[in-house]
């Protein structure tokens, strides 16, 4: 029957459904909220994607603050309390702890904080306790193998005295030297004294020298520090030992009155002159070149003068005027040298000349030629070995002489 209806009922005609529309437009429009016409009239302004932008900001910040304090009140809340209605019987057995056994721990392994292991060990560089040799190379100096060996200068010519004789020109390639495991003196025992009495005058203890582990003695067997029983004839490393330089080099105080002072150094040596030229007291390179061609003034090295640069066969000049006290060769490593009183307190020396041009008991006058450069006695190569000296004391060239 209802299908039947719904056949059967009329369809609205176009004039029905056109009066239907027209009902409808007559209809009043719904009203805009407040919050739509303003965001409305923001629009027409041109701020609706700057307002949509800043909003979505807003939201973010008070998210975070929310989260933030949700957090914060989650991690102060007081840990669950138990239950009133536990049965302590029914707690598990192996959560039964003996207090007893766990004060008898020890403190360390409670309170210690847990390490990974490393794969990579760094094992620190032990220091070496034995002396060891090096052979001299092309380009060594005295300096140089000392910093290879993290040694003074000094020490090497301390460890090394029956090869270099205190003298660093001594070095030669092939030669192998003594390298001690620290700074100090190598030296031969020869008895005759109380060993501690030997020890004394390299400025250590018996007790330093017999306790060092490279020296290879048996504290128990030597006895008495003092006076120790060590075989004569024995090397013995002195660690942190100092002694004087072995005087290889020119004497001091050879003046124009005592030239005799040089006899020892050979067959330059002149005889007493009165008079003569005095010096300005002021001072000129003794070469063309002014800067250096080997070692510097060092007293480490027992170096008292300045390798300056040099051509064989160059000038070789007078710093200052003065008399010649000394011409020749000499027999300790200087080759053919000259030396001048200055009359004024001072003296000069210049050494491995391959020729000399003035003799003994000459007057000469500033920057007058004297000699030649050259490489004679125990010399790497063509230069000029000066030295500027007192009675008492060989200052450092370089205080007195010029700027370069």
């Amino acid at each position: 029957m209802q299908n039947e209806f719904k056949e059967n009922a009329p369809t609205p005609t176009e004039l029905e459904r056109q009066d239907l529309q027209e009902n409808l437009a007559a209809l009043p429009a719904p009203r805009e909220s407040f919050f739509t016409r303003g965001m409305n009239r923001l629009a027409q302004m041109g701020l609706g994607e700057a307002i949509l932008r800043s909003s979505t900001n807003l939201f973010s910040i008070l998210a975070l603050a929310v989260a933030l304090w949700l957090a914060r009140s989650y991690f102060q809340q007081a840990p669950n309390q138990p239950s009133e209605a536990s049965d302590p019987a029914e707690v598990p057995a192996a959560a039964v702890v003996d207090l007893n056994a766990v004060a008898a721990l020890d403190n360390s392994i409670i309170v210690g904080i847990p390490r990974s292991a490393q794969l990579h060990t760094n094992i620190p560089t032990r220091p070496r306790e034995e002396m060891i040799t090096y052979t001299v190379q092309d380009g060594d100096t005295v300096f140089g193998i000392a910093d290879k060996f993290g040694l003074e200068p000094q020490t090497i010519l301390w460890g090394n005295y029956n090869t270099l004789q205190d003298d660093p020109h001594s070095l030669k390639p092939g030669q192998v030297l003594n390298i001690l495991p620290l700074d100090g003196v190598y030296w031969q025992w020869l008895g005759g004294i109380p060993f501690g009495q030997w020890a004394q005058y390299y400025h250590v203890t018996a007790a330093d020298i017999i306790n060092l582990p490279g020296n290879h003695l048996d504290p128990n067997a030597v006895g008495d520090f003092e006076n120790a029983s060590i075989k004569a004839g024995t090397w013995l490393i002195i660690p942190h030992g100092q002694r004087e330089f072995i005087n290889w080099s020119a004497p001091l105080g050879v003046t124009r009155d005592n030239p005799a002072s040089a006899r020892v150094l050979g067959d330059g040596a002149c005889e007493p002159v009165n008079g003569g030229a005095v010096g300005y007291g002021t001072y000129v390179y003794p070469t063309n070149d002014h800067y250096l061609s080997g070692f510097n003034f060092s007293e480490k090295t027992n170096h008292r003068g300045i390798d300056l640069a040099g051509n064989e066969g160059e000038g070789v000049y007078a710093v200052d005027a003065g008399v010649v006290v000394y011409s020749g060769w000499n027999n300790y490593g200087y080759g053919n040298m000259i030396m001048i009183d200055h009359g004024n307190g001072f003296q000069s020396l210049y050494a491995h000349l391959s020729a000399i041009y003035r003799g003994c008991g000459q007057s000469v006058g500033q920057g007058e030629t004297i000699g030649a450069v050259g490489t004679t006695g125990r010399s790497s190569g063509p230069h000029l070995h000066f030295e500027l000296m007192t009675a008492t004391w060989k200052v450092n060239p370089w205080d007195y002489l010029p700027p370069p």
